[in-house]
């Protein structure tokens, strides 16, 4: 992880989210500290994320998600040579269904 990432403030910040019991707290809190923006770019790494895991081509994820090809190959990268927080945020949604 970047030493940069790693802060006081991250930690309290992390330390408030697992402190979110559901959705709709997820809602207040993010509507909050988020810009409508931030939160709609978060949602759609998320999303593209999941289509990529699921095989779906570029093209198509960029038409379902309006996300740039930039933005899907930074997603992509992160998925083949980050900290694996996708794949374990993913799985962990599939197991929950």
């Amino acid at each position: 992880m970047g030493r940069d990432l790693k802060t006081e403030a991250a930690d309290r910040l992390f330390d408030a989210v697992l402190t979110l019991k559901n959705r709709e707290e997820c809602y207040q809190f993010f509507e909050d500290i988020c810009t409508v923006n931030e939160l709609q770019a978060l949602s759609q790494r998320f999303e593209v994320a999941h289509m990529l895991r699921d095989s779906r081509t570029y093209m198509d994820i960029a038409e379902k998600t309006g996300a740039s090809t930039a933005t899907i190959s930074r997603v992509n990268r992160a998925l083949n040579y980050g900290h694996d927080g996708y794949d374990m945020a993913l799985k962990r949604l599939i197991n929950k269904d």
